[in-house]
């Protein structure tokens, strides 16, 4: 579980293709304290600890998880956004992210306004209904408020501190980025189409 509040941006160090993809990543944390078998989001996925070293941890990614995410496009030397999972007692900043990518989305537009950035991304049929203006959305392992939804658009805006502290500084237009809906729009639809059902 986690809150969509970037603690650490690392980076790929090297990658490794064996029956799975075995990614090496650069983090400013303290290994001494991240367990073998400890979960931490990695631009979204929640993906398990495997090695370490000082400086750096590994993970190893399926061939589903490259399928569905925009992690086959990681190269050395790609950016990270990374969180560890949630401790109880923890501040929930954000909203509840369980790690687990629903779609990639493209960033089809972004402008200046003010001091922040309005982003503008296309939006899959099938979760328009689950993505509510003033709702969460995760991008990215970033939990981030939605301004306004389209047909097949939505938007959000970046403040400065969310461009200095997570990958978002360097955002081009065609850029894929993971999606992951609010778990609590989830449960709604499950619930909603069960009834339907009836």
């Amino acid at each position: 579980m986690f809150t969509g509040i970037i603690t650490d941006v690392g980076r790929v160090r090297g990658i490794e293709k064996t029956g799975d993809t075995r990614f090496e990543i650069e983090t400013s944390y303290d290994t001494d304290t991240i367990d073998i078998g400890a979960s931490i989001a990695c631009s979204g996925p929640c993906l398990t600890v495997v090695e370490k070293g000082e400086g750096w941890f590994a993970v190893d990614v399926s061939d589903e998880t490259l399928s569905c995410t925009n992690l086959d496009e990681w190269r050395e030397g790609t950016r990270v956004n990374l969180e560890r999972a949630l401790k109880i007692g923890d501040e929930l900043g954000g909203h509840v992210v369980t790690g687990h990518v629903d779609a990639v989305v493209t960033v089809l537009h972004q402008e200046t306004v003010g001091d922040s950035t309005k982003l503008i991304f296309s939006l899959p049929a099938k979760y328009a209904g689950l993505v509510a203006a003033k709702g969460s959305i995760c991008l990215d392992g970033i939990s981030l408020t939605v301004n306004e939804v389209g047909d097949d658009t939505f938007s959000v805006n970046i403040i400065p501190h969310t461009q200095d502290h997570t990958s978002f500084d360097k955002l081009t237009i065609g850029r894929r980025i993971n999606f992951e809906i609010d778990v609590l729009a989830r449960y709604v639809a499950r619930m909603t189409e069960v009834n339907n059902k009836k």
